[in-house]
């Protein structure tokens, strides 16, 4: 099977420019041509994408419209199509203009065919590379929304319940804290089921409103409340098909608990200020990291919902407690954050695994994966003992360490040091028991919400 040829435009006021690229490139190569900048516009407008050529070589001294502006009009039609500048008139302005314009490559007139072809090759490599980057990119966030990473006994427990479950119609529970991955569960049970073609829904109970949250899930009739201007459907409608992912459940509102047990049951609800049943066939999955039994005993949670929705349940250990897996860890977000921000692939020291092995993470793999994330964008390793002050091996963090390797003794100093660690570590870690959510934290805190963002400003506290 023969090699596809490279199909090249060649827009230029001088006929012999055209000829002489057809004839000196070869067979490797198909050469188009156009006369003026308006008819080389006009070619590739009237193109089908697919049809188009792989790259345009363009004067830039034309009767008419000159290259520049043709550049900008090609630029319009297909951003994706790559322009080599052709001048007789090689000055820095026109260099200039052409790159900020989007051009691949600039040459001066006079030219050597071999040369030209030196810059066609050069310029077909960096886009082919570009191609490539991009579909591993796209490769990974989509692996990382399906994919855990651990090999430990609880994790394999883990992902062999995902696999029994995936294809039934159960209802499934995940539990466990913050950032330990219950998203990528849910979204993994989904894509395995018969319903992976579908919408995958997800609604965060906590983090919208109590007053809108209703209308968000069921939808709304037009002029049901203040603002209501037309008819929306709800978030179980869209998901009609495909599975509903009900994120921090714990935090439901009571008042509407009544109405997703009726979903559960009947798969039928009601519009906010509707009368007609509506009917959907939903897959529901829900997660919390709160003590749903305790909810139970206090009145905020419904025991026959609880059980409704307890029909498999999913426990996601803590990192501390699958401490065998952050090497792999390690490796995963290094190389995947490598390649997404375009920096090279970097090593960590051994002793830094450990420290990292040691370290008891509040905030779970999101936590760890943030923190190699900034390794990788700043190039510096020496980010993670800003984080781990205080590891102790074996151990894990015990709380504020006290640092007296200034030999300043000043007791004034020390306490207030300590005090800022010891409101940093709690901070920090009921913003991810709360999943960032900076209302309720404050609240658990028992601060104001200015006080808490002004704290987290000040420690420098990052999601």
């Amino acid at each position: 099977m023969s090699k596809k040829s490279v199909n090249i435009l060649v827009i230029d006021d001088d006929p012999k420019v055209p000829w002489i690229l057809s004839e000196g490139l070869g067979n490797g190569y198909t050469v188009d041509s156009a006369r003026d900048g308006k008819e080389g516009i006009n070619k590739i407008s009237r193109l089908a994408p697919e049809n188009r050529p792989e790259l345009i070589l363009l004067d830039i001294q034309m009767p008419g419209i000159n290259g520049i502006e043709v550049l900008e009009k090609l630029k319009e039609i297909d951003d994706s199509i790559d322009v080599i500048m052709l001048s007789g008139h090689g000055d820095t302005k026109n260099i200039v203009e052409s790159v900020k314009k989007g051009a691949a490559e600039f040459i001066n007139k006079p030219f050597d065919v071999k040369e030209v072809e030196i810059h066609i090759r050069s310029v077909l490599e960096k886009r082919k590379l570009k191609t490539e980057l991009h579909i591993l990119k796209e490769k990974l966030k989509k692996s990382a929304q399906d994919f855990l990473v651990g090999d430990s006994t609880s994790m394999t427990d883990v992902k062999n319940i995902i696999e029994e479950v995936a294809d039934s119609e159960l209802t499934v529970l995940i539990r466990g804290d913050s950032g330990t991955g219950k998203e990528i569960v849910a979204r993994m049970i989904h894509n395995r089921s018969n319903r992976g073609k579908a919408p995958f829904v997800k609604v965060n109970c906590a983090a919208i409103p109590r007053d809108l949250l209703e209308a968000e899930l069921f939808g709304y009739e037009k002029g049901a409340f203040t603002g209501a201007h037309k008819t929306k459907p709800g978030r179980f409608e869209i998901a009609d098909k495909g599975t509903m992912f009900l994120d921090e459940i714990g935090d439901m509102p009571l008042e509407l608990q009544s109405k997703l047990l009726q979903v559960l049951e009947q798969q039928e609800f009601v519009h906010v200020g509707g009368i007609n049943n509506i009917h959907v066939d939903v897959r529901i999955i829900c997660a919390t990291n709160r003590d749903l039994e305790k909810a139970i005993s206090e009145g905020a949670m419904r025991d026959d919902l609880f059980y409704r929705l307890n029909e498999i349940t999913i426990n996601l250990p803590s990192l501390r407690e699958r401490r065998d897996d952050i090497p792999l860890l390690i490796n995963h977000f290094m190389e995947k954050y490598a390649v997404l921000y375009g920096k090279p692939r970097k090593e960590l020291r051994s002793e830094t695994i450990k420290q990292l092995q040691n370290f008891d993470w509040p905030g779970n793999v999101r936590q760890l994966e943030n923190l190699l994330k900034q390794i990788v964008v700043r190039s510096d390793e020496n980010v993670i003992y800003d984080t781990l002050k205080g590891p102790i091996p074996g151990g894990g963090r015990r709380g504020p360490v006290i640092d007296f390797s200034d030999d300043d003794y000043s007791m004034k100093k020390k306490v207030q040091e300590t005090v800022s660690e010891v409101e940093k570590h709690l901070i920090t870690k009921i913003l991810h028991k709360t999943n960032w959510n900076r209302r309720k934290a404050a609240k658990i805190l028992g601060i104001s919400y200015r006080s808490l963002l002004y704290k987290i400003k000040e420690y420098k506290i990052i999601d």
